[in-house]
């Protein structure tokens, strides 16, 4: 689950880690006093307005700007507030932007020169530990960076076990070349950042920039929280945090109902119990002349209800041109699915597609008897090649 930016502030902060202070805005008016309330508390005199949205690259994408007056702050967040942002994380549709964060002014002047780093937190899965990636390169090129020159971006796996080591966050302050007061700030900044994801059972934390003030301090001018969706349930106050808003309408849908269901490019819908299924059945489709348009595991439970909530799901893809239900009973007996495809088949109403179910296991007879004699427009399969053969037909 991702979180807003302004959220992973909050959240960082909690732990003692140093941020851009900033107060969120809905409206122009709300930003106008947000902004005014950043001059009294934290004497800033200018703000930056930015877009929160469930995306990276706003800066380049016009959504994120500095306002050096309160006429400015009204002007900025009215340009803002409402766009369509698009940002290379967006795809070309981008996404509407519905709040925005009044950011103090973190970049004044001081005895010291200013400068960015990249740091982030995340499972190394090759390494079987979590990691601490950062470079001297930080800001809105951390991408090009990245290709053209990794050479500049370290890693520090972290050992399960034992945690972070005070001389590990020294390691990683001295290769960023700092020193004196910046060097001790950087060493806290590090360790409270690691105990905070290590924590929340975060499974990426992503701060960039991490700035170094004129005058020394370590701050995270932005943060990219995301949670592992599977611990969610030990961080309730966590999950109350999820913005609805900012998902795909057919993800929440899926997610509503217990579905596991992934989007993708093709035209043959399929609804399978079980992931290694799932990915046999769609090497199936590809086999037999068409493209998987989705992924979607009903579980080990298929019904009725699961069956009509998947259909209803499916059908939201206007390419879609036939739909493969592929069910296993294991768990479930075969007769039984077979009467949920039936009854999900009529409350769902007219389908325009052509549906394959194959059934096998437990009373797959019976299953496919059921099929056959619905009088729906629902064609039974036992043998998964007599499925292929009846994707072949309809697509052709």
């Amino acid at each position: 689950m991702n979180i807003h930016e302004y959220q992973g502030k909050a959240i960082l902060k909690s732990f003692g880690v140093s941020i851009q202070e900033g107060i969120i805005a809905e409206t122009v008016e709300q930003a106008v006093d947000a902004a005014q309330t950043m001059k009294t508390q934290f004497n800033s005199n200018w703000v930056v307005v930015k877009a929160q949205i469930h995306a990276g690259g706003r800066g380049k994408g016009g959504g994120v700007k500095l306002a050096k007056s309160i006429d400015e702050v009204r002007e900025k967040a009215g340009q803002i507030l409402g766009m369509q942002l698009v940002t290379p994380q967006t795809g070309i549709k981008g996404k509407k932007v519905h709040k925005v964060l009044i950011a103090q002014d973190v970049y004044y002047p001081g005895p010291n020169p200013h400068k960015e780093f990249y740091m982030s937190v995340l499972l190394d899965r090759a390494k079987g530990c979590n990691t601490i990636v950062y470079s001297t390169e930080g800001g809105m090129d951390i991408e090009q960076v990245a290709e053209t020159t990794p050479e500049k971006i370290w890693r520090e796996p972290v050992h399960p076990t034992l945690g972070l080591q005070p001389f590990q966050a020294r390691k990683i302050a001295f290769n960023l070349g700092l020193s004196g007061a910046a060097f001790k700030q950087m060493v806290q900044f590090v360790t409270a950042l690691y105990n905070a994801y290590s924590q929340i059972d975060a499974s990426l934390f992503e701060i960039n920039p991490v700035l170094k003030t004129s005058d020394d301090r370590i701050i995270a001018v932005d943060s990219k929280v995301t949670f592992d969706d599977n611990a969610l349930y030990r961080h309730p106050e966590f999950a109350a945090l999820r913005d609805i808003s900012e998902e795909d309408p057919t993800d929440v849908e899926a997610k509503d109902a217990e579905l596991n269901y992934v989007k993708l490019e093709g035209n043959v819908g399929c609804m399978v119990n079980g992931a290694g299924l799932a990915m046999a059945t769609m090497d199936i489709i590809k086999l037999s002349g068409g493209e998987p348009a989705n992924f979607l595991d009903v579980g080990g439970g298929a019904n009725a209800v699961t069956v009509e909530a998947g259909f209803r799901i499916i059908l939201k893809d206007p390419n879609v041109k036939a739909i493969l239900i592929n069910i296993f009973g294991g768990i479930v007996r075969c007769d039984r699915v077979a009467n949920g495809v039936v009854e999900a088949y009529k409350k769902v109403g007219n389908i325009p597609v052509p549906i394959i179910v194959r059934l096998q296991g437990t009373n797959a007879e019976e299953g496919a008897r059921i099929i056959r004699e619905s009088g729906l427009k629902v064609f039974s399969a036992i043998l998964l090649k007599d499925a292929a053969q009846q994707i072949s037909e309809v697509l052709a």
